[in-house]
């Protein structure tokens, strides 16, 4: 065992998703030395975010992982709201962010997949030490360092970033309240390399959809296409997963003559929170670890990425010898985002999408529309579902 004094690291991360992984490489690049922690045994590859947002692939460029990210994803220059029986529908195209990103659109393209080229890229830093199977069994501080304790062994180090998502062990060490609420509905995922595009006039890669039985949505993703699905009334979780259920649901949207082919499913629940504090002491928290959203406009990830990046450059420097009061902006800057931009944004999204009163989703479908057709009106719209105007708020934050 370790002596709990000796720093194993500089900087310990705890959770090897894309915001571990991009605060790790970020501080390697600083040269920060640091340990990354991880409790699943092998990189995962499961079903979760798959759409990334302009400013968030300006941040990936930095880093040199945008363009194979890219060749490995679907850009999606449009994305729609649409009512799926009439076809009617809201388009916003990206284009107008030009001048304010060099990634004018959005990228379909699944998480893991930028995992596994981060990960490449941190075998090459000999600053980062990479350990998967390694459970966080708890966390302690004193003035000096952070303890974090393993099955059998003590690490230490200058300080620890839990980025070990929503059921974070650190947060929990911390004994943070995670105030928000949980929704009553359930998200159902499937992947099909049905081609909904040829059967619907119109499409674009990115759609959500109402129609006359509830809503659901339609993401393009390499060979596949993503349609996020809720269970019927008085359907149980797990009889909504089954074949017949998908099947039945997915045969709604467009009738297909035979079985689809599905290749992967999965059943979440929609949350939305935000930890009280970013900061305690020499311990930090980073995505969902510090904020979980609704899925719907795909600001999840990409949230905690922004969090990666700010924090990385403030460790680093107070790590150089600038003052710890630099961690508390961390704060300052990203928490108010997180509550405002990514979760209040992703609710009202949410809301849009649960609306059931069809005068109030034509109204919806008609102001959204108006403001797609009016650039002065499109520009600040696109701003802000795409993050860059709660980047541009992150920065003016005292």
């Amino acid at each position: 065992m370790k002596s709990s004094g000796e720093h194993s690291a500089s900087v310990i991360v705890v959770g090897a998703g894309p915001v571990g992984l991009v605060l790790a490489l970020r501080l390697a690049h600083a040269g920060v030395d640091v340990m990354l922690l991880e409790a699943e045994a092998l990189p995962v590859e499961d079903l979760r975010a798959s759409t990334f947002h302009p400013p968030t692939l300006d941040m990936l460029e930095e880093l040199g992982v945008a363009q194979s990210l890219i060749a490995e994803g679907v850009i999606t220059p449009t994305w729609q709201v649409r009512m799926h029986e009439t076809g009617e529908h809201a388009e916003f195209d990206l284009a107008i962010l030009k001048d304010h990103t060099a990634h004018p659109y959005r990228l379909q393209c699944e998480q893991w997949k930028l995992s596994r080229l981060l990960l490449e890229l941190l075998k090459q830093r000999p600053e980062v030490q990479v350990r998967f199977g390694t459970e966080v069994l708890g966390v302690a501080q004193d003035g000096r360092a952070v303890t974090v304790q393993l099955k059998g062994e003590t690490l230490a180090a200058s300080y620890v970033v839990g980025a070990d998502g929503a059921r974070s062990i650190v947060r929990k060490a911390l004994g943070l309240g995670f105030e928000g609420e949980t929704f009553p509905e359930t998200m159902l995922l499937a992947t099909t390399n049905f081609d909904f595009a040829g059967r619907i006039p119109g499409l674009s890669g990115v759609n959500y959809c109402w129609t006359s039985s509830g809503t659901f949505s339609l993401l393009k993703l390499p060979g596949e296409w993503r349609v996020s699905l809720y269970p019927e009334e008085d359907e149980s979780v797990e009889e909504s997963l089954s074949d017949a259920s998908i099947e039945r649901k997915l045969q709604a949207i467009v009738p297909h003559g035979k079985p689809y082919t599905v290749m992967r499913r999965r059943a979440y629940r929609i949350h939305q929170r935000i930890v009280e504090r970013y900061r305690v002491g020499r311990i930090l928290l980073a995505g969902d670890a510090a904020h979980i959203n609704s899925p719907s406009g795909g600001m999840g990830m990409n949230g905690g990425i922004h969090d990666a990046f700010n924090l990385s450059d403030k460790l680093a420097r107070v790590l150089r010898g600038e003052d710890t009061a630099l961690l508390d902006r961390y704060e300052r800057e990203r928490r108010p985002v997180a509550l405002e931009q990514i979760i209040g944004q992703s609710g009202a999204n949410r809301a849009r999408m649960q609306e059931r009163a069809p005068e109030r989703r034509l109204a919806a479908l008609r102001d959204l529309q108006a403001i797609a057709a009016d650039p002065a009106r499109t520009l600040p719209y696109l701003l802000r579902t795409s993050m860059i105007e709660g980047l541009r708020k992150a920065r003016l934050a005292a």
